[in-house]
């Protein structure tokens, strides 16, 4: 059984486990928890109301905080000729076509956080697919990582464009920030997030689409947000 620590026992003190707290106050909660000697992430997380196993609702997007997510991404741009350029000029860490897939594919290198693909190199990548996808790394249209648009794409996700999911439990985990943000800032985020989500309800959820949500930094206990409160003011 795991142990819980002296530290996170008094972080966890200072939170009414039978209080749903209203988004900014749950944020101030959670920043003042954090104990770390780093700057702790904060993240938002959401149980909805949908039915995974239905790909009509398969909750999926991407929205661009507007202050970022406070980590450096390193972004990996397949393509060629003039979109190469492109991708170089717009920032991408490394840009490459057949010679970057083989380097993944021999050398196991994935020193990157984000990939993007022009539609002609999909190709290529789609040999990767064993080694990129369970990374979560795989180029997709549905979220822009598949476009001509390759410095658009990469300003994007430099700039606090992130990507959302439902998992197979029904849960959607996204960081909106660092500690080190402030509460005006991660209000901000949070809110960006969750209008997203709301924007992104499937037509065939019925019922309450936000069930259960909680913000939490790395190392502190969830604090529990007041669901109606949230969609109320997002919607």
């Amino acid at each position: 059984m795991a142990r819980i620590s002296k530290g996170y026992r008094a972080a966890a003190v200072k939170v009414d486990r039978e209080r749903q707290y209203s988004l900014g106050e749950a944020l101030a909660l959670a920043r003042g928890t954090a104990r770390a000697k780093f700057d702790e992430t904060v993240e938002l997380a959401v149980r909805m109301g949908v039915d995974p196993r239905k790909a009509d609702q398969n909750v999926r997007g991407t929205v661009i905080l507007p202050h970022g997510t406070g980590k450096t991404v390193r972004v990996a741009v397949f393509a060629k000729g003039e979109k190469a350029r492109e991708a170089e000029a717009a920032g991408a860490d490394v840009v490459g076509g057949e010679e970057l897939a083989k380097r993944i594919s021999e050398e196991g290198w994935i020193e990157f956080d984000k990939a993007v693909a022009t539609p002609d190199m999909m190709g290529v990548v789609g040999r990767l697919g064993k080694i990129l996808g369970p990374r979560g790394l795989m180029p997709n249209p549905k979220v822009g990582t598949v476009t001509l648009d390759v410095a658009r794409a990469v300003q994007e996700l430099k700039g606090g464009k992130v990507e959302y999911r439902v998992d197979r439990a029904g849960n959607v985990h996204v960081p909106v920030g660092k500690v080190s943000f402030g509460e005006q800032h991660l209000l901000d985020n949070a809110n960006s997030l969750l209008e997203s989500l709301i924007r992104a309800k499937p037509a065939s959820a019925k019922g309450t689409y936000l069930l259960r949500v909680a913000v939490s930094t790395t190392m502190g206990p969830g604090v529990r947000v007041d669901p109606a409160s949230v969609q109320r003011q997002a919607s």
